[in-house]
């Protein structure tokens, strides 16, 4: 065995690959090159006349034991004692040549066995883990979280429906490699497909074939190989087939030797796989040099593990640890800083200096006595360790080792019975102490709720590896990327015909912006959130705690920018960072990442003495879009749901069809142009003087970089769009809409707004013409005012739904939808909320239930870490929050939909509380104090109205409810009844 270690070592190292006895093709063999072995520190040692390499002589040791077996030696010839010169072309290695550690095994369930299955990756050495009957329901990450080693990640395929079944493929996230899907999915196996490499592609295909799954199997994987063979040089097609391919007399077994045997298939698993015996799980190579194939003993399930190495000629992708540059804040830090800044910032007259000194002192003070309190230092990412593991569970483990030798030593029945029922142990003792070091960390940080959250998602999520190099190509890539996504964008905005509106002039209103008094900045400050830029000098947490000694500093700037009317340069620079858009996609596509901006500290607290000064003039001069709902306090996704819906139901009973459509803009923040918003700012809102000069300083002259770690893209311009990530940013996008609402007044359509999200309602009247034309005229007008404001309209993310009432589905029977019919939709979603034509919610509740029950089943999981307190909150936080989004369209909903949202409340109180199912469940709610579905709707309902009826609701929303009025004197005249619309 050892011989056999030390014939791969010397293989992996030499790249001797495709000689004939270890499996692999001179075909596939890199270009030599040649080894320095002077410079190495190697010494040359010639056995039988060849040459290999062997490091330098270690001291001898003493004979132990029972000796040596002398059939084990090899004899040495020395030919000279001094080294011999060597040939390059005798002793290469490859350039980018690796071998790979496969294993495949039947896990019989991952579930119950992480740990185990973790060390014996660990303990083999594997880099590669193919697993199948793995038994992880779909959406399962907690498992994979126990299971992976560091720098591991994974794929995996559940069975589609039933138990059991599903394939999961493990690897180092130094492999390239990326998950494939055929064409068609078979029925009678299971499939998962596996790219490695980039320019010569290696495909690994992982499947299992179920028991007397006969029927249609050699059709499915004749149309299998068919499809794979012709598109790839190597593959490696393994998993467990459930076919005695060891019994050739057997008709099923002929027929699939004589198939992989016309594909050139070659099957290499020449011993049984099975504890009963037989050959079951196969490796078939094509064009693959595979070599050191072992069938191992099995102890962790009744399938015995195949272990192979793969030769693969392709560079392994480097997984980037950067090195991190940061202060060590602690808790002292606050009061030092206090003392150095105010014994090396004197108060001095800053009178005469411009805003950008300002900014520029200010920073540099601060950085001095933050180096004397808190250095920068550098330091690397430390791998993750297991913490939980102590001295007992490695005692358990060397136990099991031993239990181990023992079995390999004697093959009892009864040491292989001790070896399973050690690992068992070892695997649950693994699991208590990892509980109760997440559920000790969770009870001492009980009043933190972001340390609560951030363990419960490090027990669930599996961390994603480093899958871009932390360099500054990379982030200029990210840069170009971002650059050319909006100057596509404007580009692909059609050219203009004719100008639909123009703008309404005010008059002039307002001039300038007041300054603050440091009473107000504190007050700002501390409502504030601490959160900016990773160029920030002074920490946006630290400066609210030293703001008694840096607030006077803080101020001159602030006021120094609201006076000059200029924003200070070094405070328009924005710090870009690249972020998936989801998990699960392809990390090397830029397009799959979102850009995520951030702004200096100082430059929010400035935005946001400029947004409250401006809010409130908005606020008196009524100025604004009525219908506008985003960023806007009082208002919300639901608030303007209720009013869309209540335009469509009103419209409906009085027997009129209704037409919704969604409009979406794409990119509509990045390609707002400066020069128009300036514009209406001035005209339509009546913004002059030293503010609009403010405003003006705000959006020119900006930039961004895009950060990755350490490293820092170039600067780029940002000539259009209102700054991403910043306080100001909706709040001018809603004012440069302002137009856009009076577009549709002219054509007599009803709309609502979300931000850029546009919803159209246009009724159709019974009896009268059945057409949607006007609608069609609207529309048109809309495209030609947003190509005239340089906003992109996305007519593929466009959807048409209609209404119909329900005594009269049919009255709207005929209309033509002209150019919106392939856009018209059985069911549509709207601001995250699913509508179906008959406002029946089915799909919306379906949709809601689903989701909840698998939050619940990843929240059971992680039930044994939390106190019934922590429990109930994460409970709310996933489960009960998706109940209460916008429920109040719910009402008067029948009561089967209610019912199903009813038994997702009473399945979480049932695990809050650990009540059996047989229990009834309404004692338990009102111990909890939850009110039960059809309650919450009602009071949501009821919330409204009381805002509504106290100005504190959308005025959208008080204008359609009026309190009844008596026409004479009467008792309940003061208990402000509404009236009822008829």
């Amino acid at each position: 065995m050892k011989l056999r270690s030390a014939r791969r070592g010397l293989d992996a190292v030499c790249g001797v690959v495709g000689s004939e006895g270890d499996g692999g093709s001179p075909e596939h063999q890199l270009d030599p090159v040649p080894l320095n072995l002077a410079a190495s520190g190697l010494v040359s040692v010639v056995c039988g006349g060849g040459m290999i390499q062997s490091r330098r002589p270690a001291p001898q040791r003493r004979a132990c034991g029972r000796g040596v077996h002398r059939q084990n030696l090899l004899e040495v010839i020395c030919e000279s004692a001094e080294p011999s010169p060597v040939n390059p072309e005798e002793l290469t290695v490859t350039a980018s040549s690796s071998v790979i550690r496969f294993a495949l095994s039947n896990a019989r369930s991952i579930m119950n066995k992480t740990f185990i299955l973790k060390d014996f990756i660990e303990t083999n050495g594997l880099e590669f883990l193919c697993v199948t009957e793995s038994w992880v329901p779909k959406d399962e990450t907690a498992a994979f979280v126990e299971l992976l080693p560091d720098d591991f990640t994974y794929f995996s395929v559940p069975r589609p429906s039933g138990r059991g079944g599903g394939l999961a493929v493990i690897f180092k996230s130094s492999i390239m490699c990326r998950q494939v899907y055929p064409s068609s999915v078979p029925t009678s196996f299971e499939l998962c497909l596996c790219e490695l490499g980039c320019s010569q592609k290696l495909l690994v295909a992982l499947l299992y074939r179920p028991p007397r799954q006969n029927f249609d199997f050699m059709d499915d994987f004749t149309e299998l190989l068919g499809e794979l063979i012709p598109k790839y040089d190597q593959v490696l097609l393994l998993g467990d087939f459930n076919i005695h391919v060891c019994c050739q007399d057997k008709p099923l077994v002929k027929d699939f030797l004589n198939l992989t045997d016309s594909f050139n298939l070659v099957q290499l698993v020449d011993q049984s796989t099975h504890v009963s015996g037989h050959i079951l799980d196969l490796v078939l190579s094509l064009g693959v040099g595979v070599s050191n194939l072992q069938v191992q003993e099995a102890y962790f399930s009744d399938h015995r593990p195949v272990l192979f190495d793969v030769a693969w000629t392709h560079k392994r992708v480097q997984q980037y640890a950067p090195m991190k540059r940061s202060r060590m804040l602690k808790d002292s830090t606050a009061a030092e800083f206090a003392v150095v800044f105010s014994m090396g910032c004197a108060e001095q007259d800053y009178g005469a200096w411009t805003t950008d000194e300002l900014v520029i002192h200010f920073d540099s003070a601060c950085t001095l006595a933050l180096d004397v309190v808190a250095p920068v230092r550098v330091k690397k990412p430390k791998a993750t360790k297991e913490p939980w593991l102590t001295e007992s569970t490695r005692a358990l483990k060397r136990m099991c080792r031993k239990a181990e030798r023992r079995w390999k030593k004697d093959g009892l029945q009864s040491s292989l019975d001790q070896v399973r029922s050690l690992w068992i142990g070892y695997q649950k003792a693994v699991k208590d102490a990892r509980r109760k070091y997440f559920a000790n960390i969770i009870s001492l940080n009980s009043q933190n709720a972001r340390i609560l959250f951030k363990t419960v998602d490090s027990i669930l999520n599996v961390n994603e590896p480093l899958a871009i190099e932390y360099s500054t190509e990379s982030c200029n890539n990210f840069l170009d990327f971002f650059v050319d996504k909006v100057r596509v964008t404007r580009a692909s905005i059609p050219p203009l015909k004719h100008a639909p509106y123009a703008d309404l002039c005010v008059p002039k209103a307002l001039e300038g912006f007041q300054p603050l008094t440091l009473a107000e900045l504190e007050d700002l400050v501390v409502r504030l959130k601490p959160t900016g830029a990773v160029t920030d000098v002074l920490p946006a947490r630290l400066l609210t705690e030293v703001f008694s000694v840096v607030g006077n500093h803080v101020l001159q700037i602030v006021n120094s920018s609201l006076i000059s009317g200029e924003v200070p340069c070094p405070l328009k620079q924005a710090v870009v960072r690249p972020l998936l858009k989801k998990s699960g996609l392809d990390p090397t596509i830029l397009s799959n990442y979102r850009p995520v901006s951030t702004l200096p500290f100082i430059s929010k607290i400035i935005e946001r003495a400029v947004f409250n000064q401006l809010t409130s003039f908005l606020q008196e001069r009524e100025i604004g879009e009525v219908f506008q709902s985003g960023f806007k306090p009082f208002h919300s996704t639901e608030s303007a749901l209720l009013k869309v819906l209540d335009d469509i139901l009103l419209a409906n009973d009085s027997g009129d069809a209704v037409v919704l459509v969604l409009l979406d803009l794409s990119s509509a923040f990045d390609t707002v142009d400066h020069n128009i918003l300036v514009k209406r700012l001035e005209r339509s809102v009546g913004i002059t003087g030293q503010a609009l000069q403010w405003i003006r300083s705000y959006l020119t002259g900006r930039s961004f970089c895009v950060r990755l770690g350490d490293c820092s893209s170039d600067l780029a311009e940002l000539p259009w769009g209102v700054p991403q990530g910043s306080i100001l940013a909706p709040l001018f996008f809603s004012l440069y809409l302002i137009p856009l609402g009076e577009l549709f007044r002219k054509h007599n359509v009803s709309f609502h707004l979300y931000a850029d999200d546009c919803q159209v309602i246009f009724p159709i009247k019974r009896g009268g013409l059945c057409t949607i034309q006007p609608l069609l005229d609207c529309l048109e007008d809309i495209k030609q005012w947003l190509a005239q404001n340089f906003l992109c309209f996305n007519e593929h993310k466009t959807e048409v739904i209609l209404f119909t009432p329900p005594k009269t589905p049919g009255g709207a029977q005929g209309l033509d939808f002209a150019t919106l019919a392939p856009h018209q939709k059985a069911v549509v979603s709207n601001l995250g909320v699913k509508l179906d034509a008959d406002l029946r919610f089915d799909a919306q509740v379906n949709s809601i239930v689903r989701s909840c029950f698998f939050h619940l089943r990843r929240i059971a999981k992680i039930k044994p870490f939390l106190s019934h307190n922590h429990l109930e909150t994460v409970i709310h936080a996933f489960v009960t929050c998706r109940l209460d989004y916008c429920n109040s369209l719910y009402a008067g909903l029948r009561q089967a939909p209610v019912a199903r949202l009813q038994a997702v409340q009473n399945s979480a109180a049932r695990l809050l509380t650990s009540t059996r199912r047989s229990e009834h469940i309404t004692p338990v709610l009102r111990a909890l104090h939850w009110l039960p579905v059809f309650y919450r709707i009602r009071f949501k309902v009821l919330l409204f109205v009381f805002k509504a009826l106290n100005t504190g609701a959308p005025k959208y929303l008080s204008d359609i409810i009026h309190q009844h009025v008596p026409v004479r004197s009467l008792r309940s005249a003061d208990q402000r009844l509404l009236t009822a619309p008829r």
